[in-house]
């Protein structure tokens, strides 16, 4: 019996089994492939803008590179603010982990040890002297985060030090670049340079002068791979950092430190609350010392416990000058016609008005016969308001004015007073008469060397100069402008003033304090009462002060010394000694000759 045949042999249906799985398989890759395109096509094509700014965000770091604040430096170029390098040290909490630390000994040998994030945080903490815990917060507060600060403001030896811990495996570690502000001479013209707080500029010419200091912060751009580590050669500049200017003082560095010295060890020994010295060039205007006692050291100011001993209480502290302001009364006098230097007045010790109101000299003496340079000498309240009285309030007012006692000075120091004399309507018949000898109205310390600058200058007020230039970082300099001088007083009245005032140095109660050797010498001394702050009048508080200027027959520098509160010695005495030093240390310095012709001998009683 013959059998059906079959569908075919073993051998047909596997060629046509492996026929059907590689068609299946070319299928399966069509398919794939066709997946992949569209997928790729919508990456490449539909998603590219967006995946593209993803990536960049991830890879690309920007930086701010600070540009280096500009530098404060005295006359001679000795620098009393500048800048020094800080770093700030970051960190990426996206890569921070633990990483496995490779260090060498000295015989070769390599040693493995794994350090988790907060060993890592430790080691900073123990390197920079920051907060381990709050290094540790700032890390996991955002752990997706690229950028977190660690500590900030670390010097170049902790710097380094962290930079090692960096090269040997912490790669999510990073630096930025910073200025930190360094004030080398400390509390030397501390008060004038101010200094930088965690906000900027905090007082003086850090402040004023921010525009010339300021520096210009630049921007850079990096790459990072996938770890988080930089990838080297891809910093690219967007903007170059720009250093800030040079600012100039007219401060003599040196006589600045002398100063300082010399007013705080008097201010010590008589008990006094606080002590300014100005020195200023008559035929500039310019400042060559401002010292102030208690003096700030902008490197620690936590040290200075009193706000108001942070700025200059020279240019700041309003206070009624006294008896200095006896020179300025007399000029007005001469200058209109109304005294000459030997006009006469009878000179009781005290003087009663009629509306009640009593003056008095400040030691008890019998009626005398005074001139002007008498009064002068004597530095008499009742005869300066015998013969000022042929002055009207008003026409005083104008001359305060012609001497810039009515507005801040050219310098513009923060915190000058912005109101200076009041208008003479407003002062009553006591003040009129008070302000002949400098109570009633209020200025500075650095008002009072312009009025002797004034008079030593043949009655020509210049503008007060404490900087002397901005010099930018390119070499572009801008002079610091100034207002045009005022012809105060006429150049006669000017002179005679001076020289009626060098008989308060050749034949006054101060004259074996005040006399300097070889030179010849004119000031004049002030004892001040001070107002009481709750407007019961005077109290027992003075203010002892002596301005003067030398030498006298060619004027060339001014020097004001005052002493606020003393406890031990109220009166101008106690100001001398420290007017003859620092007025000594200036004719020396500068090498002043001597004088060659004596003082004039005017005629002081009749």
């Amino acid at each position: 019996m013959t059998q059906a045949p079959r569908s075919g042999t073993p051998r047909s249906r596997s060629v046509r089994s492996r026929r059907l799985r590689a068609t299946l398989a070319m299928a399966v890759v069509i398919a794939l492939t066709g997946v992949f395109v569209v997928r790729l096509a919508d990456i490449q094509i539909v998603q590219a803008s967006e995946l593209n700014e993803q990536s960049k965000d991830k890879r690309e770091i920007t930086q701010v590179t600070y540009g280096d604040r500009g530098t404060i430096t005295a006359s001679d170029g000795t620098v009393l603010a500048g800048s020094v390098t800080r770093y700030n040290v970051t960190a990426a909490p996206a890569f921070a982990k633990d990483v496995t630390i490779t260090t060498t000994a000295e015989d070769g040998t390599k040693t493995k040890s794994t350090m988790t994030v907060d060993d890592v945080l430790a080691k900073v903490a123990d390197i920079t002297g920051g907060d381990a815990a709050a290094m540790s917060k700032a890390v996991r507060d955002d752990p997706e985060a690229n950028f977190a600060y660690l500590v900030k403001g670390v010097d170049v030896d902790a710097f380094r030090a962290v930079r090692e811990l960096k090269a040997s495996g912490v790669s999510w570690l990073y630096f930025e670049r910073q200025s930190a502000r360094s004030y080398p001479n400390g509390s030397v013209a501390g008060n004038l340079t101010g200094f930088i707080g965690t906000d900027g500029p905090q007082a003086g010419l850090e402040m004023t002068a921010d525009s010339c200091l300021a520096g210009t912060d630049g921007e850079q751009v990096y790459e990072r791979g996938a770890d988080g580590v930089q990838l080297p050669g891809s910093t690219v500049t967007m903007k170059e950092a720009v250093a800030g200017g040079t600012l100039k003082l007219t401060i003599d560095s040196d006589l600045e430190y002398m100063a300082q010295q010399a007013i705080a060890e008097q201010a010590q020994a008589i008990g006094a609350e606080s002590a300014t010295a100005v020195v200023q060039e008559v035929k500039t205007g310019k400042l060559l010392a401002v010292a102030d006692w208690p003096a700030v050291d902008p490197n620690d100011v936590n040290l200075t416990k009193d706000v108001n001993d942070l700025g200059s209480r020279a240019f700041t502290a309003s206070y009624e000058p006294g008896s200095t302001f006896k020179a300025m009364t007399a000029a007005m006098l001469l200058d209109s016609g109304k005294a000459t230097a030997t006009s006469q007045a009878t000179v009781p010790y005290s003087r009663t008005f009629p509306w009640g109101g009593e003056i008095h000299d400040a030691t008890f003496h019998p009626t005398e016969k005074l001139t002007l340079t008498g009064i002068l000498r004597d530095s008499s309240n009742v005869g300066i308001s015998l013969l000022g009285q042929n002055l009207s309030a008003q026409q005083r007012h104008d001359y305060m004015v012609k001497f810039g006692l009515n507005e801040p000075t050219a310098v513009g120091f923060l915190g000058e007073p912005t109101q200076g004399i009041r208008p003479a309507a407003q002062w009553d018949q006591q003040t009129s008469i008070n302000t002949m000898f400098g109570q009633g109205v209020s200025t500075t310390a650095v008002h009072i060397a312009g009025v002797f600058q004034t008079l030593g200058n043949h009655g020509l007020r210049l503008p007060t100069q404490l900087v002397d230039s901005c010099t930018a970082a390119d070499g572009t300099v801008s002079m610091t402008p100034t207002a045009e001088p005022v012809q105060a007083v006429s150049p006669a009245a000017a002179d005679t003033t001076v020289n009626m005032i060098e008989s308060v140095v050749t034949d006054g109660d101060l004259s074996d304090v005040l006399t300097i050797p070889g030179y010849r010498v004119a000031a004049k001394t002030g004892t001040a009462e001070v107002a009481g702050t709750d407007g019961s009048g005077y109290g027992s508080d003075r203010i002892v002060s002596v301005a003067g200027i030398a030498p006298a027959e060619d004027p060339q520098y001014v020097v004001v010394v005052t002493f606020t509160k003393p406890s031990t010695m109220k009166t101008s005495a106690a100001a001398a000694p420290t007017f003859n030093k620092i007025m000594s240390q200036v004719l020396e310095m500068y090498r002043v000759p001597p004088s060659t012709e004596p003082a004039p001998d005017i005629p002081q009683t009749w």
